[in-house]
Formats: structure tokens, C-alpha cells, sequence
């Protein structure tokens, strides 16, 4: 087993992806923004069952807006998993905030990996890279597809990733060298939360539960169980076939708002006491827009109906992922147990 660079130990996927390479006998190497987060990583990867294996993971200071630390974080390593960027619950004040560390992190994280001789990068881009501002279409979205990063109403988060990931692969043509390049592009992910700092789509479970939204807006969206999600990174950063290929990663059909909120009340009984299943009215959604900018980036969605298939990462690469029934439950069974609903 080699030595991989996971970037962005502290985050949901980049957590998960530590867990299966270490139980996968890898040697590991993560960065934080601050090695004073290594704590509250080593304590969601004991909440993951990482046991003595966590002793094979070292940490790196590096962030994705500075130079320093990443040829330090690439030396000696083998493949890199490069999951890290930002992605707020909120709107940030400028969709900079978002877009220059998104595509300069992975320029960073890139040229590296280029000079550290390391033979292949997994770059995490999502959905977001592929299924907006485009045409309705019947058929489902897959690998071919990209999101216009130019259409008006993207979120700074859809742009980012678009922008981001195109910019990557602008540079392995460029500029790329013997180094390898493969994609991971997941819907929203769901699973097992080992901590307080979990991914935003998390964030809608949680809502649920808690009973802190009125109702479920008209919106339709993909979703995957984190774990499959690391094990789809595991796969492209050894697989052959995966160079110079993109991967959705989606459990299945997309599901609306309402059938997580139905899933959830009729598998959960007494513990999904306050999860909402009154559809509400577009113009409702509208009306908490207004004061609501979190909301107002879910406009352009409302109603879409939409659909993505997975089909080359199970024909590809052998990729098998658990139902959206099992990610959304074990999502709200982990919230539960670990206190974060409130």
C-alpha cells in the first residue's frame, strides 16, 4: 500500500475516503487549514470505527488560497484525493468567496501532484458540474453533460465547481505532464455523520427532523450515501480505466423533498414526530425568498424535474451504491445518536 494526500481532513466525504483507505491498509496523509482541527478529525474517524488504523494518518497545515504546505503534502505520495472547497450552508457576500478557492485550490493541489510525481489525482467536482443551466431534457443527465457556468440564477457553489473543474482539466491538457486525472461529480450527499461538521445537504435531513421548515418546497434532487461515495474515489484513484474519465456518483432516481419527508415519517415513527409533509405552494416559497437568501437560490430549481443515471461508474469501474432509502435513513439515524437534532 502507498501513501495517498487526502485535502480537507475535516470535511464529510474527505473523512470518509480516510476511513477506507485506512482500512484499505493505505498510509495516509490529510490537510487541515489549521492542525489544531486534527483532533476533530481523529475524533470522527474513531467515531467511524478507525481504531489503531488512525495511527497511519499524518497531518499537513495548507489552505487552498496559499501556496505553502501543498509540495510539502504531495511529496511521496502516490495518488491524492483532492475533496476540499468550500461549501456553506449560507450565501456568501460575493460568489468569489467561493469560485477563487475552488478553482485555485485545485490549480494548487495539481501542480503539486505534477512535481511531486505523484501518478494520479481524484478531483471531487459534483453534480452541480453538470445537470444547470441547461435545456429540460428527458433524458438523464450523465458524464457528458456540463453546466453553463454562464446562465443567469447559478448558485456561487454551482458555479464554483463548474468553474473549478473545467480549469482542472484545462490544465492536464495544458500543462498536466506524466500525471493522471480522474472525477468524482456527486449529487447531494447523504450517510452516517460522525460529527458536528457535516456537508450542507446533511443540513436538510437535519431540518426535517427538527422540524424547522414549514413544509417541502416543489424540489427534485439526486442524492448518494457518503460512503459509496468514498468508495467510488477509491476506485478511480486504482482503476486503469478511470484516467481522463468523469463519474456520477448517484444512488439512483432523484427524489422531491417530499418523498424524503414521507420516507423518513413512515420509517422513523415517534422520532420523525415534526417532519413536515405539506407541499408547499411555489408562491410560498417565493413570498420567504424575499427576506430569505438562502431560499432564493433554490428559485430557479423549483418544479424542475430531473434526472441522472450512474451507469458508467457501475459499467467502469464495478461501482455498486446503497439505495436513496438506506443514505437518507442512515443520515437521520446518525443525526439522532449523536445529538445533532435539536
Amino acid at each position: 500500500m502507498g501513501t495517498v494526500l487526502v485535502t480537507g481532513g475535516s470535511g464529510f466525504i474527505a473523512s470518509h475516503c480516510i476511513l477506507q483507505l485506512l482500512a484499505a491498509g493505505h498510509q495516509v496523509r490529510t490537510t487541515v487549514r489549521n492542525l489544531r482541527r486534527a483532533g476533530e478529525v481523529r475524533a470522527m474517524l474513531k467515531q467511524g470505527g478507525a481504531g489503531e488504523a488512525s495511527n497511519r494518518l499524518a497531518f499537513i497545515a495548507a489552505d487552498l488560497q496559499a501556496d505553502a504546505g501543498w509540495p510539502e503534502a504531495a511529496a511521496g505520495c502516490d495518488q491524492v484525493l483532492h475533496v476540499a472547497s468550500p461549501f456553506p450552508v449560507g450565501v456568501p457576500r460575493h460568489e468569489d468567496e467561493l469560485i477563487v478557492p475552488a478553482r485555485d485550490g485545485a490549480l494548487r493541489v495539481l501542480r503539486a501532484a505534477r512535481d511531486a510525481g505523484v501518478r494520479r489525482v481524484v478531483l471531487t467536482s459534483s453534480y452541480a458540474a453538470i445537470g444547470y443551466g441547461l435545456p429540460a431534457q428527458a433524458a438523464p443527465f450523465d458524464e457528458t453533460n456540463w453546466t453553463d457556468a454562464t446562465a443567469a440564477g447559478l448558485s456561487a457553489y454551482t458555479r464554483s465547481k463548474t468553474l473549478a473543474e473545467r480549469a482542472a482539466w484545462d490544465f492536464m491538457a495544458r500543462e498536466g505532464g506524466a500525471l493522471e486525472l480522474a472525477v468524482v461529480n456527486p449529487v447531494a450527499v447523504f450517510g452516517p455523520v460522525l460529527g458536528p461538521d457535516y456537508a450542507a445537504s446533511i443540513v436538510l435531513v437535519q431540518r426535517l427532523l427538527a422540524g424547522t421548515v414549514p413544509g417541502c418546497p416543489r424540489l427534485q434532487f439526486g442524492l448518494v450515501d457518503v460512503r459509496d461515495v468514498a468508495d467510488l474515489h477509491l476506485r478511480a484513484m486504482t482503476d486503469p480505466a478511470a484516467k481522463g474519465e468523469r463519474f456520477l456518483a448517484s444512488a439512483g432516481d432523484f427524489l422531491s423533498v417530499l418523498e424524503i419527508a414521507t420516507l423518513l415519517k413512515r420509517q422513523l415513527g415517534a422520532r420523525a414526530r415534526r417532519v413536515p409533509t405539506w407541499q408547499l405552494p411555489d408562491w410560498l416559497v417565493r413570498l420567504a425568498a424575499i427576506a430569505d437568501p438562502t431560499v432564493r437560490q433554490v428559485l430557479p430549481e423549483l418544479g424542475k424535474v430531473k434526472n441522472a443515471t450512474n451507469a458508467k461508474a457501475r459499467r467502469l469501474l464495478g461501482w455498486s451504491p446503497r439505495s436513496n432509502e438506506d443514505a437518507i435513513l442512515a443520515t437521520a439515524e446518525s443525526l439522532l445518536a449523536l445529538g445533532l437534532v435539536k
